[in-house]
């Protein structure tokens, strides 16, 4: 597979929840890289989209994410069972996923896409659970059935190409 191109991204940002987060295993690191990813986003012009797993229950993103982009709630645990969500998501190439929960609603929502022919590349350290074998599980699921799986930092380093780009300093940045 080539590698992933800012031209071609969306961010999609699935369930990180205020009532979710405290109980997701490494928590505060899942939350850092999504949030990593969705600044580099921002400074590169990459749309972004996240999800919220009935927002009644689990309340509403993370203050760290609010207002980061346009918010789709979903009750169905795989985004695509929501129509607006496979409208926003019909033109990106690469679907760069982060967010929670690896074993259910990011797991289904990555099965579903690969289902549909879609490229999905899932960072992994910005995806978990609360049980950590339900994270492990669910990553060696999805790279099974075609997900690529990758690193905040990859992400980075690809959408910015080299050292020249205009945003390199600031995106560099975000990693130190």
């Amino acid at each position: 597979m080539p590698l992933v191109t800012a031209e071609n991204a969306m961010l999609v940002v699935i369930d990180l929840q205020a009532r979710l987060m405290p109980a997701i295993h490494d928590g505060e690191r899942v939350l850092l890289n999504a949030s990593r990813l969705a600044e580099a986003a921002r400074l590169l012009s990459i749309p972004l989209l996240i999800t919220e797993q009935n927002p009644r229950g689990l309340g509403p993103t993370v203050p760290e994410l609010t207002n980061a982009g346009p918010v789709i709630t979903k009750m169905s645990f795989d985004a695509c069972g929501e129509p607006a969500f496979r409208d926003a998501v019909a033109d990106a190439v690469d679907l760069v996923v982060c967010g929670c929960e690896a074993h259910v609603c990011v797991g289904q929502t990555v099965l579903s896409l690969r289902a549909r022919g879609r490229r999905v590349v899932v960072a992994a350290d910005a995806i978990g659970s609360r049980a950590p074998e339900s994270r492990e599980i669910a990553l060696r699921r999805m790279a099974d059935h075609g997900a690529e799986i990758v690193t905040t930092e990859m992400v980075l380093f690809e959408w910015l190409r080299t050292a020249e780009h205009p945003q390199f300093r600031p995106v560099s940045k975000l990693i130190r």
